[in-house]
């Protein structure tokens, strides 16, 4: 191969090579990506990105305010695009950006690798387990089941924070994302682009979690959460009071049962460290217990005490001393059948969206009493009970369809360790990508989001795509090839021709020798070596003849008299096998297979008529074309052509020209047509040029000649092209009779 560019000089022998950008856009510079889930919707996170032909999942979540295969992302829209998903990248354990892992991986053509950090790993599979156990319990139709779950956890990988990893020529890393334990964003790099999803994220450091950390990157693309908004959350210290100042005022004053909806892990560690330091600091609340329903936290517990290490100072300190999860006033409890509820109380129970389950059934007992009171400390979803009640209905619906009156009391204090406006427009300040994609949000919320963004940031295209809504970006990447080993011995000036192997790996390209393959990649050379053999029953001498003139630098061996050998061009050795066959023998590349493609028509041409010239007849309605145009007569009336038909060869024809007159014409159109035959046996077939039959077009790629067959002289653009023209002709010339002045 053979490359025109400009180089820039590096003393350490490893040249720049820039490939100028096509104009236009080409297919693989548009980045596509497309939510199939949390596309202007909280829920069932999970989106698709797509460039220069990798494609990546973010997340794969169900939908709390639905059930079974209506709770999954649409799949159904990327169907020809899940075998060819080279990563699923999941940030989180929380159900609705994992829980769909199991039914993806194991009910559909997905083939590749899946990522999650350490903790994301050991607890998604003791949330999922609980999933599966409960939806069982309560007749759920689940999507998948344990022996699905069981099956997709043996197929995911772990990875640390700030691990570079790399997979398929996909470069990735995580960052702590804060939200919950074991919580990552997850940076891409794709031929030189980089995107970062950040899933949920908060960047405030609460009582056990360091808040959000930004990579240290030019991003050229975001795709954050817009789940607030442009809502501002509430100082930590004050959302803290209200909040155990709600429960205290139920409890003790009211004497009356609080309610807290949670989901078991996450936001619910935070409020037993707070609940736990309250009731320490409260000596008058100490005889009303506080409980806490979920075997499913007891035992993510362990995992907690496990990963201290990457939680905060405060947190790690205490751990020094005590664990600080091993809590002093707080009760596990297994489930409602092991509950005596005869007094004041606080519980905290799952799911948080009182969609079902214990959290569900704790609240419609309660609901009708006026000393009552439900705490709702997190995000709510529309079309869960959680959303519905913060209206303050008169009654609500029981899940036998039942209405009854709603008494208690509904406070919602946001403890959701979600990024609010102020968070998400410092984050954006810091990296300043050029795009942004939000998702995790709903619509009215990602639309006020994108408002105030482009307020804020006039240089940033921010965009909104729902659910199989594709977006496309277009990333123009400039292509580099370095130049290695032999190929760069010596600093290239410009315009030089650099000869060599272009060798591509992961958007990374070198140019070197086919001998330095060895050296800077795990290729190897080979070589093919092809042999062929046509029967020939004519004399040895003959095969010789013929050769010598047509092609130079013969070598003869007659070691064996009965099977002599000709070499040509050292690689391509014609065996002759005692009037019976000849051999040819070569090693294969596409100089000496256009060379052996000529040997072999030449061979079959000799064997069906070794004692006349000959000419195709095609070539005749050429020759009468000149004839047609030329001035000077060629033939008198005594000249006769005379046509003989050769055995085993009727388009061979003998032109026999008796007029002294035009003899020296008709070797002219002799010569004319052996250059047309042995140019096209050697490199295909030419086209004649319309106006002048002398003259042929030849075409290869995007280079071309035209050959002058009376001068025998070539025009082409292409040097190396027009070289080897030239080459071949003089090679003909020792074949044939020169042209008479």
């Amino acid at each position: 191969m053979s490359y025109h560019h400009n180089y820039h000089y590096n003393p350490h022998h490893h040249y720049q090579h820039k490939r100028p950008i096509k104009g236009g856009t080409e297919d693989d510079d548009i980045l596509e990506v497309m939510p199939i889930g949390s596309g202007k919707e909280v829920g069932r996170s999970c989106v698709l990105l797509k460039y220069k032909g990798k494609t990546i999942m973010f997340d794969c979540g169900v939908h709390p305010a639905y059930s079974g295969i209506n709770s999954l992302p649409f799949f159904d829209t990327i169907v020809n695009d899940i075998p060819e998903i080279d990563l699923l990248l999941v940030s989180h354990f929380h159900l609705d950006h994992s829980a769909a892992v199991p039914y993806f991986v194991e009910k559909t053509e997905f083939k590749g690798e899946i990522y999650m950090t350490h903790a994301t790993k050991d607890i998604f599979k003791i949330l999922l387990s609980d999933y599966v156990k409960v939806s069982n319990i309560s007749t759920e139709e689940l999507p998948f089941n344990e022996q699905d779950l069981n099956k997709s956890l043996q197929k995911i990988n772990k990875i640390g924070y700030k691990q570079k990893l790399e997979h398929n020529g996909i470069k990735f890393s995580c960052y702590n994302a804060g939200h919950v334990l074991g919580a990552a964003m997850f940076l891409i790099e794709i031929a030189g682009v980089k995107i970062l999803y950040t899933g949920d994220f908060s960047r405030q450091e609460d009582r056990h979690l360091m808040g959000a950390e930004t990579p240290p990157v030019k991003v050229d693309l975001l795709i954050i959460e817009s789940t607030y908004g442009v809502q501002v959350h509430e100082p930590r210290l004050e959302r803290e009071k209200r909040f155990t100042g709600s429960i205290h005022d139920i409890v003790l004053r009211k004497g009356g049962r609080c309610l807290i909806p949670v989901f078991a892990l996450g936001r619910a560690q935070e409020l037993l460290l707070i609940l736990d330091e309250y009731w320490i600091q409260h000596p008058e609340l100490q005889n009303i217990p506080i409980y806490y329903a979920s075997a499913l936290a007891k035992k993510c517990m362990k995992v907690y005490a496990i990963y201290i290490n990457v939680m905060n100072e405060r947190i790690k300190e205490q751990f020094n001393i005590s664990n600080p999860f091993d809590f002093k006033f707080i009760k596990s409890i297994n489930g409602i059948e092991n509950f005596v509820d005869n007094g004041p109380c606080v519980f905290m129970a799952s799911p948080g969206m009182l969609q079902s389950g214990l959290s569900r059934q704790l609240f419609e007992r309660w609901c009708s009493d006026k000393r009552n009171g439900v705490v709702i400390p997190g995000y709510t979803v529309e079309g869960t009970l959680a959303k519905h009640i913060m209206s303050e209905p008169k009654e609500i619906t029981r899940s036998d369809g039942i209405n009854v009156p709603l008494s208690l009391s509904v406070t919602y204090v946001s403890f959701s360790a979600h990024s609010d406006f102020i968070q998400t427009s410092e984050f954006i300040q810091e990296i300043l990508p050029p795009h942004i994609i939000l998702v995790h949000g709903e619509a009215t919320e990602m639309d006020r989001l994108k408002h105030s963004l482009n307020n804020k940031f006039r240089n940033i295209s921010v965009l909104t795509p729902k659910n199989s809504q594709n977006v496309q970006l277009e990333f123009k990447t400039e292509k580099y090839a370095k130049i290695l080993g032999m190929v760069a011995s010596e600093a290239p000036k410009d315009q030089d021709v650099i000869s060599g192997i272009l060798v591509t790996k992961d958007f990374t390209h070198h140019i070197m020798s086919a001998k330095d393959l060895h050296n800077f990649t795990n290729l190897k050379t080979s070589q093919i070596k092809q042999k062929q053999t046509i029967p020939f029953a004519q004399k040895y001498q003959i095969l010789y003849n013929t050769m010598e003139q047509i092609y130079y630098n013969l070598k003869e061996s007659e070691d064996d008299k009965q099977n002599p050998t000709i070499t040509i061009f050292q690689d391509i050795i014609i065996t002759y096998n005692s009037g019976v066959s000849i051999g040819v023998e070569w090693l294969s590349n596409p100089v000496n297979d256009m060379v052996v493609d000529s040997i072999i028509a030449l061979i079959i041409q000799i064997e069906s008529n070794p004692l006349s010239l000959k000419i195709r007849s095609p070539m005749m309605d050429d020759i009468k074309e000149i004839k047609s145009q030329s001035s000077t007569p060629m033939v008198s009336e005594d000249t006769t052509i005379k046509e003989e038909q050769e055995e085993n060869s009727e388009d061979i024809v003998s032109i026999k020209i008796n007029n002294r007159k035009s003899k020296k014409l008709t070797e002219k159109f002799n010569l004319i047509g052996e250059v047309k035959l042995l140019l096209e046996q050697q490199f295909g077939t030419m086209t004649p040029d319309q106006d002048d039959p002398t003259i042929l077009h030849f075409n290869l790629d995007e280079s071309s000649a035209s050959i002058h067959l009376e001068k025998l002289t070539v025009e082409s653009q292409d040097a190396q092209l027009k070289q080897r023209f030239e080459d071949a002709i003089k090679r003909i010339k020792l074949s044939v009779h020169p042209i008479g002045e």
